[in-house]
């Protein structure tokens, strides 16, 4: 629907019923979240009573309530038709390809700036091992093997085969990358074998970060360095004149969607119980003010119908938030924290078990 339409606001109160001019206008409060003017409310009753799509019922003094003629409810199931038909094509209903979100993402110039203040906490020098936990497609081999350059080894760790496959694929002419199918729970390493190790929104889905950490703290020398990039998605907040909205929408994301989804937040704590030193702690904040560029990255159609028939939002709620994303104007943002982890000089891989 058209929230800058009066007439079309109007019609949408009144689908459930008649309503009088105050209580017409209450109900287009709660649903765009501000009322209309008094001249504006009662020149679109006019005009859509004179239009015949609504019509007044027997009342007393002012508290006269409309209805919905048939002609009215055709038209406004019509333009709902119309506005659901634009959402659809604006919003990406299927989950993309796991290989070309992972790129996508790359592209994106968030997705370089993070990835490039990783690179730079690593402090990688050349001859270092460095260490890629979940290193899906091989996005971010090149860049670690010329940091090590050919005198150094870059090792890329992951559990799908098929990540595992492109990422050798990609890097087949880059002799220091050595990529294997393995678990970040159980690294196929020796202990102290690494310099540099490095995650990217790869703790938000393993089963146990802690493990995890624990694990990359035994391969890691003495001096060594470990540098997460990990979202916390409990930060996802996106404008709509209802709050709760959004916040039911988030509130899906954090409970259902993603397996650890306030990482973010629990590094710097995880990894002082892993026996790490916690120097560095970087907040960086995605803003998003164009809701198709957004889409490809949040997923808001397919998000906000699972969220809905997790009982999170009702269909009708999901429907008016996406409508409200479509026709603008649009803000969202989310906060992914860049986490530096060291191994004192004078550690041992054992010092903790």
């Amino acid at each position: 629907m058209r929230t800058n339409d009066a007439q079309m606001l109007v019609l949408c109160t009144l689908a459930d019923g008649p309503l009088h001019g105050y209580a017409i206008n209450a109900a287009i409060e709660k649903l765009s979240g501000e009322r209309l003017g008094p001249g504006s409310l009662y020149g679109a009753l006019t005009r859509l009573e004179d239009k015949e799509l609504i019509e007044s019922l027997a009342g007393e003094g002012r508290q006269r309530p409309v209805r919905l003629t048939a002609e009215g409810r055709e038209v406004l199931e019509r333009e709902l038709r119309s506005m659901a038909e634009v959402t659809d094509r604006m919003f990406e209903a299927a989950v993309p390809d796991r290989i070309g979100y992972l790129d996508r993402l790359a592209g994106t110039d968030v997705g370089r700036s993070y990835k490039q203040l990783v690179l730079d906490e690593l402090d990688i020098r050349p001859g270092h091992t460095a260490l890629d936990m979940g290193c899906g497609p091989g996005t971010d081999l090149a860049a670690l093997a010329e940091a090590v350059t050919p005198s150094g080894t870059v090792i890329g760790i992951d559990t799908d085969p098929e990540m595992v496959d492109r990422a050798r694929g990609r890097t087949a002419d880059l002799p220091a990358v050595d990529v294997r199918l393995g678990d970040a729970h159980d690294l196929p390493l020796a202990d102290a074998s690494v310099d540099r190790a490095r995650t990217d929104r790869t703790l938000q889905h393993v089963t146990d970060p802690a493990q995890v950490l624990a694990e990359t703290r035994r391969v890691l020398r003495p001096g060594g360095r470990l540098v997460m990039a990990e979202p916390d998605w409990d930060s996802l907040a996106i404008d709509h004149p209802d709050p709760e909205v959004s916040r039911a929408y988030t509130r899906h994301i954090t409970d259902r969607i993603v397996r650890n989804a306030v990482i973010g937040r629990q590094l710097p704590r995880l990894a002082t119980e892993a026996g790490f030193a916690v120097p560095t702690v970087v907040p960086v904040t995605s803003v998003f003010r164009d809701v198709r560029s957004a889409d490809r990255i949040l997923g808001f159609q397919r998000n906000a119908e699972r969220a809905a028939a997790a009982g999170y939002l009702g269909e009708e709620a999901a429907r008016r938030f996406l409508d409200h994303l479509a026709e603008g104007p649009f803000f969202a943002a989310v906060t992914l924290y860049v986490v530096v982890a060291e191994v004192g000089e004078g550690a041992s891989a054992q010092a903790l078990s």
